[in-house]
């Protein structure tokens, strides 16, 4: 975990204000409290992830909170899908498997 002042000197182009900012719009979340901030892995990659939207993608603070949450759901449905493919493999059988593979080919056709 790291403090507020390490993140903005580790990620280039951050300002203290845009932290505070997003903070206080709830994008990021970091652990512990105004004035003693501590950011863990996710919230560092949330920063970069969102500096780059503003700055890179040009994605104006009006349309972020919706393209933020877009990014959340599409993770979260990546995280089900991954532990439903876990599941299943840990569960079925081989001729299950390929059973549930050929019914889900056919679907998408």
């Amino acid at each position: 975990m790291i403090s507020i002042d390490v993140l903005v000197t580790q990620v280039s182009g951050l300002q203290r204000r845009d932290i505070d900012f997003w903070i206080s719009q709830q994008w990021v979340r970091p652990d512990g409290h105004a004035g003693n901030y501590l950011f863990q892995d996710v919230d560092v990659a949330r920063v970069r992830l969102i500096q780059e939207l503003r700055d890179v993608m040009l994605v104006n603070e009006e349309a972020l909170p919706v393209v933020l949450s877009l990014l959340d759901q599409l993770y979260d449905q990546r995280r089900r899908m991954r532990e439903l493919c876990d599941a299943v493999s840990r569960i079925s059988s081989d001729e299950m498997r390929q059973k549930l593979i050929r019914f889900l080919s056919a679907q998408s056709l």
